[in-house]
Order: structure tokens, then sequence, then C-alpha cells
């Protein structure tokens, strides 16, 4: 069988091509992008913006250890009705995913229950504890593309080197979550005018300058590919676009929340606004969507998060952080950056596709003949509402809950297969 999409606007900065077209699909892989092609199926994108699959290179799945607040099918399913073929899974779980035996069984799970692509990052160390290196290699082997304590950052200086080179003889990145924790112990939201005001422990920006500042170091001593998780501090940003300049393999992913939200957005006291890093100063979100916009900061990675009420609802102080992100991520940077005229289709589809695909090399992120048939299909103008309540997730924690969008998924084809289709 074989699928054709149908009149849509393909936009594929792998291959430069942004115009009307029609998509061919066969055994689950592009043979065709052009004029007049048919197909068994017909999908009609008449209207539609048609792109390579969406990567999103940093959430967490929960699976193995709190499958109460997520599970792979589960997470899976909110990335296809958020417009994503392809996840990057966190190694917080629990067991951490610090050795071959955890990321075959996601690999496994994933194969069998997801509707989407799963792509495990590794643990740095030993349980994510920071003071021993794991099993890199044979999670390599197994199937991991990266490593990362990611919510654990490493702040032993001496294991982040040894880690550094040992990515580097792997050919693969090492992702760190910037956090100095002496800096941001105890904090709760950033440090700043509304953390006195709301009288909460603030997390300053510099617990994020510092690491960054470090780690880029580290990065130029061991020639590493060196990646900042979910960036969200002007200094950080203008590090990472400092290391560029010099050539350095420097990369940065920003948030959809940290786009668009600040600390003054926060209602008092709501645990669906804690994250970490938290959210900032106008200052430093103005900054993160110029990194965005100037090239230093190279995909839009949501940091989905999935906590159950139980946990999240509590006093401000006690919740966990973070919030759900992958059903509502194409809204938001449709929101933000393109109906603002910050940036084009073309960057925004790139910061998707092309932009992690450089990163981790998961060989997707185009529709180029005989390119995995993972498709992308979003509207930039159709009017929808989210409802948190009716989320694939496991989990109820966003900020977006009632939120009207104008734009967002229509579509999601993974492997050649229709696996979500938004609601008339």
């Amino acid at each position: 069988m074989t699928l054709v999409i149908k009149n849509g606007r393909v936009i594929d900065p792998a291959a430069g091509f942004d115009g009307v077209a029609d998509v061919l699909i066969e055994d689950g892989v592009i043979r065709g992008v052009g004029a007049g092609l048919s197909g068994d199926e017909v999908f009609d994108a008449s209207g539609l913006a048609v792109a390579p699959g969406f990567i999103d290179m940093h959430v967490h799945l929960r699976e193995p250890g709190f499958e109460y607040a997520e599970t792979i099918e589960s997470g899976a399913r909110a990335a296809a009705a958020g417009g994503f073929t392809s996840i990057c899974p966190m190694p917080n779980t629990s067991p951490v995913n610090d050795n071959a035996t955890v990321t075959s069984y996601i690999i496994e799970k994933a194969r069998r229950h997801a509707v989407v692509n799963v792509f495990p990052i590794g643990a740095i160390t030993k349980g994510s504890a920071g003071e021993e290196l794991s099993s890199i290699g044979s999670m390599i082997n197994a199937g991991a593309v990266a490593i990362s304590d990611d919510g654990r950052p490493v702040m032993n200086a001496r294991v982040m080197r040894r880690a550094m080179e040992f990515a580097k003889s792997f050919g693969i990145p090492l992702i760190n979550h910037c956090e100095d924790l002496h800096l941001s112990a105890g904090g709760d939201m950033h440090e700043g005018f509304e953390s006195v005001r709301l009288g909460l422990r603030g997390i300053p920006g510099a617990s994020e300058d510092v690491m960054v500042a470090r780690d880029i170091l580290l990065a130029e001593l061991t020639g590493a590919r060196y990646h900042v998780a979910h960036i969200s501090s002007r200094h950080a940003v203008e590090m990472v676009a400092f290391a560029k300049a010099r050539g350095m393999s420097v990369t940065a992913e920003a948030t959809p929340h940290h786009l668009a939200l600040t600390d003054t957005h926060m209602h008092p006291y709501d645990s669906n606004y804690k994250m970490k890093p938290p959210l900032r100063s106008t200052c430093d979100v103005d900054a993160v969507v110029g990194g965005v916009v100037s090239g230093a900061i190279d995909a839009i990675a949501t940091d989905h998060a999935p906590h159950p009420g139980s946990e999240k609802m509590q006093e401000f102080e006690k919740c966990p952080f973070g919030i759900l992100g992958l059903e509502t991520a194409i809204g938001i940077a449709l929101q933000e950056l393109v109906h603002t005229g910050k940036i084009g289709l073309m960057r925004m589809v790139e910061l998707f596709t092309t932009g992690p695909e450089k990163i981790l090399g998961l060989g997707r992120g185009t529709l180029k003949v005989g390119a995995p048939a993972d498709v992308t299909i979003f509207s930039t103008d159709r009017e929808w509402t989210y409802d948190v309540n009716k989320s694939f997730s496991k989990s109820r924690n966003s900020p977006y809950h009632g939120h009207a969008f104008k734009g967002g998924p229509v579509a999601t084809v993974v492997g050649g297969k229709l696996v979500w289709q938004a609601l008339p």
C-alpha cells in the first residue's frame, strides 16, 4: 500500500525545499516529493504544512519505575498528538538508565507499545549520583543516542571531564542540565522581585551560568560535543553564542515555556508553573528568543515532565518541578515565534527537525527520497483550545489548560502509518 499526502505546503529544511507538493510514501519510506503523485490512500493536506517528522530530544517517560505518572505507551501517544514522530527519554527512571539492560528494556518496550520512535538517552554516572561513570559503551551499543544526568547535574568537574572524553570517543553528545546545586539549593522559582513578593526562595540565573561556563571550558579542553539542555538565562545564551563563534561543538535547546512565560506570568503558588530551570525574567526570555532567532539555540525541546496530581498538588515548596509539554509545543512555537514575525516557518521546522537531528544523528528529520516516512502535518491557523483533561498523558500538570491556540498539529505519520489525527 502507498500513501500520498496531497497539496500541502512541504517544508523540508534539510532539502532547502518550501513549496506546494505531494509526498509519496511506500513501505515506510519516502518515495517522492513533487506534483501529481498518486497512491492507494490519499491524505488531503490542502492549506496545511507538511514537514519531516518533528523530533523532541528531551522528554521524561517515567518508565521503568514511575508508571503511575507516565508510561512509554502513554507518553508516545501524547507525542504523536503533539506532532512528534521521535522522542528521546531522559534516564531519570527507577532503576536509572545507566546500563545496557535498562536501555534495552526501554527500546523493546517502545518497539512493542510506542506509536512513535523512541531513542533513549543514557545516564552519565551510575545512578545519576555524579561520582562514578556509568556503562557508557554498553548503553551506546544497546541503542542509547546520548548521555545525560538530566535533573541531577554532574557537580564534580573531574567526572564531567572524563565523561566528555568518553562521549567524544564514542561520537555522541553529552547533554547537561546546567545548575550549580549549591547556588540553587532550596530554591523554588527564579530569584528576583517576584520571588521576594511571593515569599519563595529563589534560584538565581547565576546557578545556570556558572555551570554553562565550566562545561564550555571542559568541552574546549576535551573536544567533546556538548549540549546545553533547556537553556533559560541570558548569560548562558551569550556564552553558547561565544563558543559557537570560536568553532566549538556546543549546541543548546530551549523549551516552549521558556520562550513564552516569565516569572510574572506565574499564578501565585500554582504548582503548574513550577519547573526547573524556573520561569525567568523578561530580559532572560527575550535573550532566549533572541538565541532562537540568531541561531545560537539549535533546537526546541519540550522537557515533557509528567507528575501525578497526588504529587504536584501540594504546597508549592513541596511539589516536584516539571510540566507537560508535548501536546502544546507546536502551538506555543507558532504563537510566540511565527505569528509574532520573529522567525519564519522554515526556521521553526528546522528547530524541530534538522536542529535535533544534527545533534543526535538519528537518521531522521528530512523528506528526501529514501528517508524514513516520518511526517508532521500542522496548521498555522486552525483554532483550538488545549484541554489537559483530554491529554494522552497520564498526568495533568500544565499551565496551558484552557489556552486558545491559533495553529497546531493536525496529523502525525510514523513509518508511513497515520498514528494520530486531530478531530475535525
